[in-house]
């Protein structure tokens, strides 16, 4: 636990900083990023953001998962959000892995978790499959702003990936 404890004396040291009192957890932009977990992937100077501007949720992959649905949903109709903004990113860990493998691997330990670790091949495919997903949940009242982009950790470019007409 020294991680732990490092980062609660650093945050007791910098308690005044930290501090929003006047702050609403409404964020100011009206938006709710979903985006990968990945160490290189900051987003507050990437998206120009500042603290209260929007909800910042992250998982492995950047994907829409039930969960992510869940909190975009409590993101919406009790906090006001009506735009989504997807991050995925070039080089992410789940690009190219084996559903199989990790299953197996889990197994091997005694578990059998409900969930999916999200492997995917084409990371293009996988965004435009989440923006659908989006779209299309009636859990998200605002479906009309949903976007997607993938961020290249090695450039520092950020691509937006078009829905493809049907």
């Amino acid at each position: 636990m020294r991680n732990a404890d490092e980062m609660l004396a650093v945050a007791a040291e910098r308690a005044d900083e930290l501090a929003a009192p006047r702050l609403s957890p409404r964020p100011g932009r009206g938006v709710a990023v979903l985006a990968c977990m990945d160490t290189r992937i900051d987003l507050f100077p990437m998206l120009g953001l500042q603290r209260g501007d929007a909800h910042i949720i992250r998982n492995a992959g950047g994907l829409v998962t039930d969960d992510a649905i869940r909190s975009l949903s409590a993101s919406q109709r009790l906090l006001g959000t009506e735009e989504i903004v997807v991050v995925m990113h070039e080089g992410c860990g789940l690009h190219g892995a084996s559903e199989d493998e990790f299953r197996e691997t889990l197994a091997a330990d005694g578990v059998l978790p409900t969930w999916r670790l999200g492997a995917f091949d084409d990371i293009e495919a996988t965004l435009r499959a989440s923006l659908a997903r989006l779209r299309s949940t009636p859990e998200l009242p605002s479906r009309d702003y949903i976007r997607g982009f993938i961020f290249d950790p090695e450039t520092g470019a950020l691509r937006e990936v078009a829905e493809v007409a049907a």
